[in-house]
């Protein structure tokens, strides 16, 4: 396999931990072609035919695997669209390493859009992981849009983390989920925004399962003039545990707007919503600058300590 270039490993090591070519399953895609690929006994990747994107195919009873399916993308002026698709088996248990990181060394947008479809079956257990990340030398936008549908068999699990590091002007995250009897769903998103950035997100998860379960959490913080949105509808349409919560830092003069929702469709649906929005504390930068911080320091290590 062709080695990794210094650019190459900079950005896969910032979105998915790659410092070297992966052993185990893997799909790297680059300026919107595939760079390089592995497969194992128990995954598969398979290309589509009829559209840009892949099938990742996990067996039954797949244990411990982990899968990397990152994007970069080094061009100005690229646009960049994939179909992804996740067939995870009965009792699997596997993590999955996706996200994009965009290097764009002109003055032109360098976007691009990723739409998954989760397939969970049936007492299967996933996690994954999916970190965003911009830079670049010229004046071009770098824009990131992800749509993530979701479909979880009885008894199955699925864990996501998705991350904004920096970097990406303008997104808008689009989540649907719908579970089954006794499926559960983790949804832990962090967003930071600078300058004059925009960030959307819409969840929206359909708990129709008996016994089934959502825990939808959003952590952000704005700065500068940057501006964000947050939308959550969990619907309780049987007996269900349902919770969505929105908390968010503003600095500077960034804005951010909360508007978490819950529909219980039916009498045995406990669901709960939050949302607190506000600036840090000045008894936290006081404690921090005791210690010998400044404040610029104070604020960033409160900062990370929220979006840990």
């Amino acid at each position: 396999m062709k080695p990794l270039s210094a650019l190459e490993k900079q950005l896969l090591s910032t979105i998915a931990d790659i410092e070297t070519i992966p052993t185990g399953a893997f799909n790297i895609r680059e300026d919107g072609k595939l760079k390089q690929r592995n497969t194992t006994a128990n995954i598969d990747i398979v290309s589509k035919q009829d559209k840009q994107g892949i099938d990742i195919i996990v067996k039954p009873n797949t244990k411990n695997e982990r899968v990397d399916i990152p994007v970069i993308i080094t061009k100005t002026g690229l646009t960049d669209l994939v179909y992804n698709d996740f067939y995870i088996g009965e009792n699997a248990d596997v993590l999955i390493v996706a996200g994009c990181g965009i290097h764009n060394p002109g003055c032109q947008t360098a976007q691009h859009d990723g739409i998954h479809t989760f397939h969970v079956g049936k007492n299967a257990k996933v996690k994954y992981l999916e970190r965003h990340y911009g830079e670049g030398d010229g004046n071009g936008e770098n824009v990131l849009n992800p749509t993530t549908v979701i479909e979880i068999d009885e008894g199955g699990y699925l864990e996501m983390e998705t991350t904004q590091i920096k970097g990406v002007d303008s997104t808008v995250r689009v989540t649907n989920a719908v579970l089954k009897d006794k499926a559960t769903l983790v949804i832990r998103e962090k967003v930071m925004t600078h300058g004059k950035q925009f960030a959307e997100t819409h969840f929206t998860v359909d708990l129709n399962g008996e016994d089934s379960s959502a825990h939808v959490v959003s952590r952000s913080v704005a700065k500068d003039d940057s501006h964000q949105v947050f939308n959550s509808l969990v619907n309780g349409n049987n007996k269900c545990n349902g919770h969505t919560e929105c908390d968010a830092i503003i600095m500077n003069n960034g804005t951010v707007s909360a508007i978490p929702r819950i529909n219980a469709n039916c009498v045995d649906a406990s669901l709960i919503h939050e949302a607190a929005i506000g600036k840090i504390a000045g008894e936290q930068l006081v404690k921090l600058m005791s210690l010998g911080l400044t404040e610029k320091q104070a604020e960033e290590e409160i900062v990370n300590g929220f979006l840990k």
